[in-house]
């Protein structure tokens, strides 16, 4: 594969540097981008300042402290925080190949830590060349990217959260669940197909391989030892290849990404109920307890997980 560095590819540029707690928040204001690894890295919104020009929509935000290397495609003007730098690409990428980029740009993750920042790094980091991108990230069809992600719903009223009259459900009541299955590294080779290993971040995506996927999507993925830490849950919307250290939760009613994000939240709660020396391996998991809001019948309420995560800000980029 042909490598090139990031600045041959784009002029890096450090941020407009601003401190959150000394700007105005104004929900109809422009984005405030920090180092966070949520929400497409925006933090707040804030009121535009007459004398700062904000950074231009469709660079690419990276964080080079903090969550290092979290790198976004940001599809409207910002504001940027410390250890900030934005990529303006030096040809006319598309959004797909864009975003390509930005999981390239976390890939780099491992090398940095708290001690090891990427600032004077960035510009050197090697990436693939614009040749070598796969021609499946350039066939796939994101939608409306720009629509979705400027949408914003910090307005809408939030509905609260009254967990006392929530029920506990026993997790095989909910859902199926299947184990993964045990793959060598070595055995493997470049593909489509999404292979999810026990990892804290990225989805639990750890490459995409040629193997036929052992799981269909619309489920969620449940780590059950700790290589990247039990307990770590994610939807996963398409079929995908699970390693044996990977739970698999088929729901047994209607799922869909709302619901799942509602549950997936409630489940990475659970982490601290497990360590190396307590897995959450299947038969534990299948007799796990989770608490749900529930309706007058005492079913869970599946409308109201749905209805609360449309209501969080930042909720049009779910799908």
């Amino acid at each position: 594969m042909k490598l090139v560095t990031v600045s041959d590819l784009f002029n890096v540029s450090y941020g407009v540097n601003l401190a959150l707690n000394a700007l105005s928040k104004d929900t109809t204001g422009i984005n405030f981008v920090s180092r966070t690894a949520r929400n497409n890295g925006v933090s707040a919104r804030v009121e535009i300042l007459d004398e700062l020009e904000p950074i231009p929509a469709g660079t690419i935000s990276v964080a080079c402290g903090g969550s290092v290397m979290e790198s976004f495609l940001q599809p409207a003007p910002y504001y940027s925080g410390r250890d900030i730098y934005y990529l303006s690409p030096k040809e006319d990428f598309t959004v797909q190949e864009k975003l390509f980029y930005c999981m390239c740009l976390r890939a780099n993750a491992c090398r940095f830590n708290y001690g090891r920042q990427a600032n004077k790094f960035l510009k050197h980091l090697r990436i693939p060349a614009r040749s070598e991108i796969p021609g499946w990230v350039i066939s796939t069809d994101i939608g409306n990217y720009n629509k979705k992600i400027k949408k914003n719903r910090v307005s809408v009223d939030i509905p609260e959260l009254q967990t006392s009259s929530w029920k506990h459900f026993r997790l095989e009541k909910l859902f199926e669940i299947k184990k993964g299955k045990r793959i060598v590294n070595s055995q493997t080779k470049p593909g489509s197909t999404p292979l999810i290993r026990p990892l804290s971040h990225s989805n639990g995506y750890a490459s995409f391989i040629g193997e036929k996927p052992n799981h269909r999507g619309n489920t969620i993925t449940v780590n059950y030892n700790s290589q990247g830490g039990v307990a770590y849950a994610f939807y996963q919307p398409v079929d995908f290849f699970a390693t044996d250290d990977v739970n698999v939760l088929y729901p047994r009613f209607e799922l869909n990404s709302e619901i799942a994000l509602f549950i997936v939240t409630l489940i990475k709660n659970e982490r601290y109920r497990f360590n190396y020396g307590r897995k959450w391996h299947l038969e534990r998991m299948k007799q796990s307890l989770i608490k749900l809001p529930v309706t007058s019948s005492d079913e869970p309420d599946w409308e109201f997980m749905e209805n609360y995560i449309k209501s969080l800000p930042y909720s049009q980029g779910v799908r």
